[in-house]
């Protein structure tokens, strides 16, 4: 194990956790400092968008260890507290409080933040759904609504659509793409989403932009691009996000659309990075790629702690998604590139219960599943063979 007395994870989620968990299990006995700029313990974020937000789940049920885990794991947890720069030659954090934090070895697991409309965005009622505290400040906005839009069709999009509709709320989905979810999984499963809410009642605009939110002070509305507008007391922006490495601009760490990293998750030596904020070189499928799904950041959190601790490996893994709309459970496997061809290769897509098959170049580079997964999880083993 390489002589290494302190390790800084800032980035207090999934991935951050998960690194100093998965150190103190490799044997590392060091100081492990955890840097987070909210208040709350680490916790879960798949569910903001689904138990939360309807109400099923408290908060506290998303917290990932209670205050003894720590205290056994003897991480040092530093909540509330904001980065705003690494120094490379003093192997130092920089803290928005003046504070400088030394290490010997630093992960970036800062993750994402919401992309925001340019007119209209700061109006009442208007949310991003990313943190705890946004998922309730959205819950409690539609207790009181009757009409919601949401603004983006993507994964958090569409779920969010699905818990406003399953509440009893009118609801209209709009995207400038052609289908929800097609930047996901293509058109024609895009369109199969599409009628999966317009079943449920959901009124879908998509393939029309959005000019301005309406309102003076509180928000009434949306004026789309073709002229139209749709009602709405309460609206959900979910455009996508930006990999939260403004802090990092001055560093000399690489950045491109996240931390750049090779293929064993390290930006520069002592520097590695995990979870959303993370670009790393996947030498499965010879492409640089940055995932922003839950499995992926505790898949490549476990990877980092390993590379640091002295058994340097490229991080290979198959991305996993899935996401939960009405009763719909849709999971992937792989990777789905533009330009991508789809076939069902078991079911029926009219019953809502299928595996496809996704292939690039003449090659099989991804395997998607509605409602089948235990068939699925056999449909993984394909991405496996040579």
């Amino acid at each position: 194990m390489p002589d290494i007395g302190r390790v800084v994870v800032v980035g207090a989620s999934a991935a951050g956790l998960t690194t100093a968990e998965s150190l103190r299990r490799g044997g590392f006995d060091g100081l492990i400092t955890l840097i987070g700029d909210e208040l709350h313990l680490p916790y879960d974020r798949p569910p903001l968008s689904k138990q939360v937000l309807l109400g099923t789940w408290e908060p506290e049920r998303t917290a990932f260890r209670d205050d003894a885990t720590y205290q056994r794991l003897d991480v040092g947890l530093r909540l509330g507290a904001t980065a705003t720069g690494v120094d490379l030659g003093k192997r130092s954090v920089a803290l928005a409080s003046g504070d400088h934090v030394p290490y010997d070895r630093l992960v970036i697991a800062t993750g994402v933040r919401p992309l925001k409309l340019r007119q209209g965005h700061d109006l009442r009622g208007v949310h991003v759904l990313r943190t705890v505290d946004d998922a309730l400040a959205l819950r409690a906005a539609l207790a009181g609504a009757t009409s919601v839009a949401v603004v983006g069709a993507g994964f958090l999009g569409s779920e969010a659509a699905a818990a406003a509709r399953t509440l009893g709320l009118d609801v209209t989905l709009v995207d400038l793409a052609p289908v929800p979810m097609s930047r996901q999984f293509g058109d024609e499963l895009g369109g199969w989403i599409g009628d999966l809410h317009r079943d449920n009642g959901v009124v879908v605009k998509t393939g029309v932009g959005v000019n301005r939110l309406l309102g003076d002070t509180e928000v009434t509305g949306v004026e789309l691009a073709d002229g139209t507008t749709v009602d709405a007391d309460v609206v959900l922006v979910a455009i996508g996000s930006t990999p939260a490495t403004d802090w990092l601009e001055s560093s000399g760490i690489p950045l491109r659309d996240g931390v750049l990293c090779d293929s064993t998750c390290q930006a520069v030596p002592t520097v590695y990075a995990a979870g959303d904020v993370a670009r790393w070189h996947n030498e499965r499928f010879k492409v640089d790629m940055r995932v922003e799904h839950r499995m992926n950041a505790t898949e490549q959190a476990m990877a980092v702690a390993k590379n640091i601790l002295g058994d340097p490996k490229p991080f290979t893994p198959i991305p996993y998604f899935w996401t939960d709309q009405f009763d719909a459970k849709i999971q992937a496997y792989g990777i789905f590139p533009p330009g991508s061809t789809m076939t069902v290769a078991q079911g029926n897509p009219a019953d809502r219960k299928f595996i496809a098959h996704y292939h690039h170049d003449g090659d099989l580079v991804g395997v998607l599943g509605w409602n089948m997964p235990r068939e699925l999880r056999a449909a993984r083993a394909l991405l496996t063979q040579d």
